[in-house]
């Protein structure tokens, strides 16, 4: 798993003009960008100059694969920008390559109107999850799954602890990283009710990838504390798959909650 320099240096995106950037990938160890480092840049740099305001939606389409070799050009074009709230639109590429683009909203804190929340499910606390990840990236696996086994079958759902080791105290960067995490077991909760189909075969025997992501943040999240995000996958089909989660603090609180379109198909 990448540093967490390595991370937030992916963050650091150089301007190369006007609303144009340059910035560094992480390797992902499949050979190809992973999306959740897409989603992060473009978090980052539909916030550059929008002082006092924070992402509220970003809604991504993965177009085609990057190679994490080459660094990726990122071009921002501003849509609005008032009090309340602001939008752009965010492309990744390549070269020629369009690699993803994002649709971003932005807004500034209000006070509450009204307020509500789902509440955090019952689920074993990070100290009695299974590690299922090492390095500045942290991940633990509630409950007794193995998302690895193809024969460990289980209902389409799957409780995730994530944290960032070291990472700064920045909101930025704390939605940046955030981003990243969702990215990263949608497709894996879809898989485990299907015998013989394992986040393992992935890139191997089976084709999996993100089609469309979109993630709305609630309330702040420290990226370097324990966040939960809670997965459902109601359906599969057709080579394609649908899952939703929320993402909670480790005091119960409501802080995101993210949809994603995904391929499922033989790699044969």
């Amino acid at each position: 798993m990448p540093t967490i320099e390595a991370l937030v240096g992916a963050l650091d995106l150089v301007p190369t003009g006007p609303d144009r950037y340059r910035a560094a990938n992480v390797e992902a160890g499949h050979g190809v960008i992973f999306g959740g480092q897409l989603l992060a840049q473009a978090i980052v740099a539909a916030l550059a100059g929008h002082e006092g305001k924070a992402v509220k939606t970003v809604h991504t389409l993965f177009a085609r694969g990057g190679s994490p070799d080459t660094p990726v050009d990122i071009a921002v074009d501003r849509m609005h920008a008032g009090r309340s709230f602001a939008s752009c639109t965010v492309t990744i590429g390549q070269g020629d390559r369009l690699c993803a683009r994002s649709l971003v909203l932005l807004s500034a804190d209000e006070p509450d109107f009204v307020r509500h929340a789902d509440p955090a499910p019952k689920v074993p606390g990070p100290d009695e999850a299974t590690p299922g990840g090492s390095g500045a990236w942290e991940v633990r696996i509630a409950g007794d799954v193995d998302i690895d086994d193809p024969e460990l079958v289980g209902p389409a759902d799957l409780a995730v602890w994530t944290r960032f080791a070291g990472a700064p105290d920045d909101p930025a960067v704390d939605q940046a990283l955030l981003a990243f995490a969702t990215d990263g077991f949608l497709i894996a909760t879809a898989m485990r009710p299907h015998p013989g189909v394992g986040q393992a075969q992935a890139h191997v025997t089976v084709a999996t990838g993100v089609v469309s992501h979109t993630l709305t943040f609630h309330e702040p999240a420290p990226a370097g504390e324990w966040l939960l995000l809670a997965h459902h996958s109601p359906y599969a089909g057709r080579g394609r798959s649908y899952g939703r989660a929320d993402v909670f603090r480790a005091d119960g609180a409501l802080v995101a909650s993210f949809v994603q379109d995904g391929m499922i198909r033989s790699a044969g």
